[in-house]
């Protein structure tokens, strides 16, 4: 037996009682209206609030992230942002490796949404930036891997947020010269 809220007309919520085949629905003298904020996302059939930090490196961890570079990962994070459905509430990039603090809608994976973005900026990265390639070989700008985790809004989200936003470190201590 659970308990779930089933929609009605005008964003009115009304909560009944799972029995399996069958719903038992509460009989309450007011209809139950969910809070709606600046957490509360809503999608045609479904409301979320999912918050995700994902980090993935450059390839061989070269400090390519120069500010203009970052710049125009921005600029590209902000259309795919409009295309894709994607909210991204803070960027944040080291010279060898990026911080994005995004929410996506459930219809997303957050590999597909890591795969959608490291593919779309790559290309288009090597596109304004040629001198890129030349630093890097196998035609590839970003790492296989990655790490993604989700962030509550009522537990450390202003923590990780803060982490990110605050990203950067000076290139000498970064890059390792070989002589």
């Amino acid at each position: 037996m659970i308990l779930r809220v089933a929609t009605a007309i005008d964003n009115n919520y009304i909560p009944y009682l799972d029995l399996g085949r069958r719903r038992l629905y509460i009989d309450i003298p007011y209809p139950v209206v969910l809070p709606q904020g600046p957490w509360w996302e809503k999608g045609w059939h479904c409301a979320f609030d999912a918050h995700y930090h994902i980090v993935f490196p450059v390839k061989y961890r070269k400090a390519l992230l120069v500010p203009e570079v970052e710049q125009k990962l921005k600029e590209i994070s902000t259309a795919l942002s409009e295309r894709y459905d994607l909210e991204m509430e803070q960027i944040g990039a080291d010279l060898d490796h990026v911080h994005l603090l995004c929410s996506f809608h459930p219809k997303y994976g957050g590999g597909q949404v890591v795969r959608m973005f490291k593919s779309i900026t790559a290309r288009q990265l090597f596109k304004t930036f040629p001198w890129i390639k030349t630093e890097l070989w196998g035609g590839e700008f970003w790492s296989d891997g990655y790490y993604l985790s989700t962030v509550s809004t009522r537990g450390d989200w202003k923590v990780v947020e803060r982490y990110v936003r605050n990203q950067g470190k000076k290139p000498e201590d970064i890059q390792l010269r070989m002589w």
